[in-house]
């Protein structure tokens, strides 16, 4: 059991739904972006989605491209982005952190020594949109062999040959993308979702999550009410990009996690 299991174990003994709130790692800079992680979960996060900046992201929109090159300039790196998971830890033991990205930094750092610096920073589950499922024996399958959940990806692409495929080695949770195209553009609608997570629910006992396109606390709710939970990223970016103090960027993550609780 990880921790994101128990999350869900959890929150489904309180009939509640998983709010899943995404940050960029080191935007606008490595002190405000602690400062914000570390005050998620006193805003309602139940799951924290830790972005690694990369300077060719393939899946992000404009808001969370430009968070990246924010980091990048700031100095964010990936042992900087570990070290955010290792002091969240000093005060929280429970929330679970799921590192966001692509491959290459992984691979640049090395799949073995990456693994147990992340498993030892106290990272639960990865993310890596660039990797397919042909390509377990690369990371998801020594993830999970160390300890760490990989998360995959299901798209409104993703017909009904394809999906045991991708739910194959999955763990934690499936993390159904609302939208064809990129982050940040097109609104969630319920009545679209509901009958896609249906049909993953069908082939896997694993909680699925929505995300991308799900920019207030009505449509969070709203999402959340069709699925095992909701996941906003950009709306929470933009707000750090507006420079907004931390104090009304987690008020704002507040909101939106009541929303998804409400459902």
């Amino acid at each position: 059991m990880t921790r994101i299991d128990d999350t869900f174990a959890r929150l489904a003994a309180e009939g509640k739904k998983a709010f899943v709130a995404y940050v960029m790692a080191g935007d606008p800079d490595y002190d405000t972006s602690l400062e914000v992680i570390r005050g998620l979960p006193g805003a309602g996060v139940d799951i924290i989605e830790l972005g690694l900046p990369f300077t060719d992201p393939m899946a992000d929109g404009p808001t969370i491209q430009l968070a990246g090159q924010r980091a990048l300039e700031a100095g964010q790196t990936l042992e900087k982005t570990l070290q955010m998971a290792r002091e969240l830890r000093k005060t929280d033991d429970r929330t679970p952190i799921v590192m966001m990205g692509y491959y290459n930094p992984i691979y640049s750092r090395g799949v073995d020594r990456f693994l147990a610096d992340a498993k030892a920073a106290g990272i639960d589950g990865l993310i890596v949109v660039d990797l397919p499922p042909e390509e377990d024996e690369e990371l998801c399958l020594p993830a999970q062999r160390a300890g760490l959940n990989f998360i995959r990806l299901a798209t409104p692409t993703t017909d009904d040959a394809r999906l045991p495929k991708v739910l194959q080695n999955t763990s934690g949770f499936v993390y159904y993308v609302s939208i064809t195209g990129i982050t940040g553009a097109a609104e969630a609608e319920a009545k679209d979702v509901a009958p896609e997570v249906a049909r993953i629910k069908a082939q896997t006992d694993l909680p699925v999550i929505v995300g991308f396109g799900i920019k207030t606390p009505a449509a969070s709710q709203s999402i959340a009410a069709v699925a095992d939970g909701a996941v906003v990223g950009s709306a929470i970016v933009s707000e750090i990009a507006a420079g907004k103090p931390v104090s009304g960027v987690l008020a704002f993550v507040k909101t939106l996690a009541d929303g998804a609780h409400r459902a």
